[in-house]
């Protein structure tokens, strides 16, 4: 990965993480409207879900300066997703649903370069979380 995609995705989840409690509603919103099936999968508080996921989304943009350092937190992830009832179509909504957010979130500063920086990280965190799913699927 390019060290101008770490950058770019660095810096904008810095303009992000002010507005962190706003950007998870507009995900989580976004996300169920695009595929309402996917509510069943939250059982719990979803403020508190939206924290944890902003917490996750923090862990891993830092870690891109490393990236070999967060990859057994990420398969981590995918494996533990597959409890949840997460296929690998779901991905797609969360891609989708996720730079809906970053452009709402981030405006202007949400240019082509960056749109392209994102979906770069969040492709490879995604392939290496749906290899990991397979390992317990």
């Amino acid at each position: 990965m390019q060290e101008t995609t770490v950058k770019a995705v660095q810096e904008t989840f810095a303009m992000v993480e002010p507005i962190a409690d706003q950007a998870a509603e507009i995900f989580y919103t976004k996300l169920f409207e695009l595929d309402p099936s996917l509510e069943s999968l939250f059982k719990g508080d979803m403020k508190e879900q939206g924290k944890k996921l902003m917490r996750m989304i923090g862990i891993a943009v830092k870690g891109l300066s490393d990236l070999e350092s967060i990859v057994p937190a990420v398969q981590n992830l995918g494996r533990n997703h597959v409890g949840y009832g997460v296929k690998d179509e779901h991905y797609d909504t969360v891609a989708t649903a996720l730079l809906d957010t970053l452009a709402a979130g981030l405006g202007e500063a949400f240019t082509e370069d960056v749109k392209a920086a994102w979906t770069e990280v969040y492709m490879l965190l995604a392939s290496v979380m749906k290899e990991a799913a397979k390992e317990v699927a």
